[in-house]
């Protein structure tokens, strides 16, 4: 994959995805960290994702970055300024993958792993009632989204 000298490089984590860099997704992870170490609504959050955006623009030298890289950079600007008690909590997952499907051509559309993600979402091991619950409301939100947004019907498994 190649990154542009005018855009961000990419993102490259432990399995090696690579991942395009969205500020929204770091701003979310340094205030999620900033909450948990105890300053909720962090005043400087807007300005510690815009400082990393900068370097990681800066750093056009390279296509990409590695997660890892990333990770220890934030730690280094919190350290800096201060709030060196935020960085046990910087531990960014990988951005969210946005995929369209309009604009893919995309006929059939499978969600995999449902069951996990629902047992995962509730927090339980085993299968409950609210694990139905939240399946089905999820099923619908994706039935209703996937109709108001395409002419065309699309084939909806799940697996």
């Amino acid at each position: 994959m190649v990154a542009f000298k005018e855009e961000f490089p990419y993102l490259r984590c432990d399995s090696g995805q690579l991942f395009e860099f969205d500020r929204n997704w770091l701003h979310a992870a340094i205030n999620r960290a900033a909450d948990q170490a105890g300053y909720p609504s962090w005043w400087l959050t807007e300005h510690v994702t815009e400082s990393i955006a900068f370097y990681l623009h800066l750093r056009n030298d390279e296509n990409v970055v590695a997660f890892k890289q990333l990770q220890e950079t934030v730690q280094y600007v919190l350290k800096a300024i201060g709030y060196k008690e935020i960085i046990p909590y910087f531990a960014p997952a990988p951005p969210p993958i946005s995929v369209s499907l309009v604009e893919t051509g995309v006929d059939s559309l499978q969600l995999v792993s449902l069951y996990a993600c629902v047992k995962q979402l509730r927090c339980t091991r085993v299968w409950t009632r609210a694990c139905d619950a939240l399946r089905e409301e999820i099923v619908c939100f994706i039935r209703e989204r996937l109709m108001a947004t395409t002419s065309e019907r699309l084939k909806c498994s799940l697996r």
